[in-house]
Order: structure tokens, then sequence, then C-alpha cells
């Protein structure tokens, strides 16, 4: 038995898609001599015609974060690492040596230089360094984190 038409005409009726009507297979004679769209209602309502669920699609995940310039976390290398915190050493050493005019100018960029091109290995390497090749007499500082000034808090 050929309902395609009855389906439309149920469709337009109630106001759905072809595709979520569905009859009673123990009730088809009913729907096949359906006309108005009153009885088509009455069908529905006796349980000859149903209406089934409208088919979604399934809802894509958003994603939380975005992969673009500024979001892209990466981990620093451990030689990177290794080559920031030697630097930043040396450079404040030779800052404090700047500050009391122990070298010259000259030298001075000169041995930022050889910072830059990671040829010393330490602090220590640095100023033997500087005391083979300089004339100058350089005064020990034990260390860089000593060059700073501490703060000092007065007691009320």
């Amino acid at each position: 038995m050929k309902l395609e038409a009855k389906k439309e005409l149920v469709a337009r009726a109630l106001k759905v898609g072809k595709n979520r009507i569905a009859f009673n297979t123990a009730r088809l004679s009913e729907v096949k001599e359906a006309i108005t769209k009153q009885d088509i209602r009455d069908l529905k309502e006796s349980g000859a015609i149903f209406v089934k669920e409208a088919a979604g699609r399934r809802a894509k995940k958003k994603r939380k974060t975005r992969r673009r310039a500024g979001s892209i976390k990466k981990t620093v290398s451990k030689g990177k690492r290794e080559y920031m915190l030697l630097t930043r050493k040396l450079r404040s050493y030779l800052a404090h040596l700047k500050k009391t005019g122990q070298l010259p100018r000259e030298k001075i960029l000169e041995i930022r230089k050889e910072i830059r091109a990671s040829s010393f290995r330490s602090l220590s390497h640095m100023k033997e360094r500087i005391a083979q090749t300089s004339k100058f007499k350089v005064k020990g500082v034990k260390n860089a984190k000593n060059t700073k000034k501490k703060k000092s808090r007065k007691k009320n």
C-alpha cells in the first residue's frame, strides 16, 4: 500500500516534516480513508498516526582555548634557562665594575660581547679572564648578588 500522498497531506495538516510521520500498521485502512485535516487530527489523537521526535544533530563541543599566537605555552629549554641565569649574573657583575669605575668602557663592551657569545663558563672564569687580560686591578667581589645595595628599614 503506497501512502506517500497521505504522508504529505498529514505533514501539511500537522505542520511537520514528511519524514517525521509514522502510521500504525494495524490501522492503515482508517488512515487511507482520511480526507480532511480534521480526520487527520482525530486519527493522531486516537493513535493511528504518530509524529516522531525531531531528529537534531549532535552539538559540536566548543574548544575552551584556541591555538593562536598568545595562547601557546612552550617550556623554555634547559640550555636557554642556564644561559639566561649565567648571563644575568655576569652582566650584573660587569655593571658593578662599571659603576665603581674599575674597568674602562671599551673593556666592558668587549667583555659584554664575550658574554653574549657564551665564552665564559662561570663568574670565576670571567674574573680570571679579566685579571689575565687587563692591566687594571679589579677588586674582588665574592659574587654578583652582593653588588646591589641592601635596603635597610628604620626601626621606630
